[in-house]
């Protein structure tokens, strides 16, 4: 025992040491651990201002295909919902209040799939997913009221059918150009004032984190990038979708059944003609938006879903988008003439 004694040196001594503290720490049970690395997680403030963007899980033989499919629905929702705008601009006779509704929803669909769009084509053929903290709040921003402006735009749309199948004669009186201005201006107003209030109670927290865990920015991606407590963020959150699914639902209801009581107390063919002209297409259109909304809503309470999620969202985009310039344009017969008109057009020689 002697002899082994002067054989520990300094170093020797401090190897052992070291060798102790590690077992010390590191033999803890795991929970113990785990709860070691939280604590230390959420005294952590992350401060850079670059963001990795998990993106879509995509075997690589998919990424071009996918790619392609999503610039192909891009193109063409711009084409489509463009060429409306300009459609309905030049032809004075579409200068009345259901088409400048149209316009609004046409503008609304080209903004939000902008903001979304592009980047996520980028980010499926990049190697690196990067985006700035600024980026992804305005992608989230422009995001969620792309969403909302859509509900309370479509709301006003059946305020406009309603008045026109059920009131015909107060049609011209009540339904003025400047009315529908007042009410679009109400319908963008408050779709930005209810979503800055959401980015900005998001914007406010520290954040640990640096993986926005989804293809896009959007406001749970962010908030979950803190360690902070977020439950006043939920609350709001879910505030603000019962707020405006309720609204939305409600309004469409009573609207659609008030319009439905009247046609069959006048048993007319013709208001019935109308009423399935005029309201089948914006009907097709809500529920179409509504059926992937609420997926996307959903999914977000079922984090073992993360791919479905983000499936989901792109579609409450691009499919919506896609649709309403044709099933508006099929649909309303003054605009299908139109239509109709400029594609049977021959150029006469000179």
């Amino acid at each position: 025992m002697l002899l082994i004694l002067p054989a520990l040196t300094a170093d020797s001594c401090l190897t052992l040491l070291c060798t102790c503290a590690w077992i010390v720490t590191f033999a803890r049970p795991p929970d113990q651990f785990s709860s070691t690395m939280s604590k230390m997680e959420r005294n952590t403030t992350f401060t850079g201002d670059i963001l990795q963007v998990q993106g879509f899980d995509i075997s690589p033989k998919f990424t071009y295909p996918v790619f392609v499919l999503l610039l192909l629905l891009y193109c063409s929702l711009l084409c489509s919902n463009i060429g409306l705008l300009v459609l309905i601009i030049l032809e004075k006779s579409l200068h009345q209040p259901m088409y400048f509704l149209f316009c609004n929803l046409s503008v609304n669909d080209v903004i939000g799939n902008t903001v979304v769009l592009p980047q996520l084509m980028v980010h499926l053929i990049s190697t690196q997913r990067l985006i700035t903290y600024n980026q992804c709040v305005v992608q989230a921003f422009y995001s969620h009221t792309f969403g909302s402006a859509s509900h309370l735009i479509l709301i006003i749309m059946a305020i406009d059918r309603y008045v026109a199948i059920c009131h015909p004669l107060k049609y011209s009186a009540i339904m003025t150009s400047r009315t529908v201005v007042r009410l679009s201006v109400s319908a963008w107003g408050a779709s930005l004032v209810l979503v800055s209030v959401l980015i900005g109670l998001t914007v406010r927290l520290s954040r640990c984190r640096s993986v926005i865990q989804n293809a896009y920015c959007d406001n749970p991606s962010l908030f979950k990038l803190s360690c902070e407590d977020v439950s006043i963020n939920n609350v709001y959150g879910l505030f603000f979708t019962v707020l405006l699914f309720t609204c939305s639902i409600g309004s469409i209801a009573v609207t659609y059944i008030r319009i439905a009581l009247i046609c069959w107390m006048k048993k007319s063919q013709e208001l019935n003609n109308k009423a399935m002209q005029t309201c089948a297409s914006h009907l097709v259109v809500y529920l179409i938006m509504l059926w992937s909304g609420c997926i996307t809503i959903i999914l977000h309470r079922f984090p073992e879903y993360p791919e479905l999620r983000k499936m989901s969202y792109i579609l409450f985009h691009v499919v919506p988008a896609n649709l309403n310039p044709i099933i508006y344009g099929m649909q309303t017969r003054l605009l299908r003439d139109k239509l109709v008109q400029i594609l049977q057009r021959k150029v006469v020689p000179a």
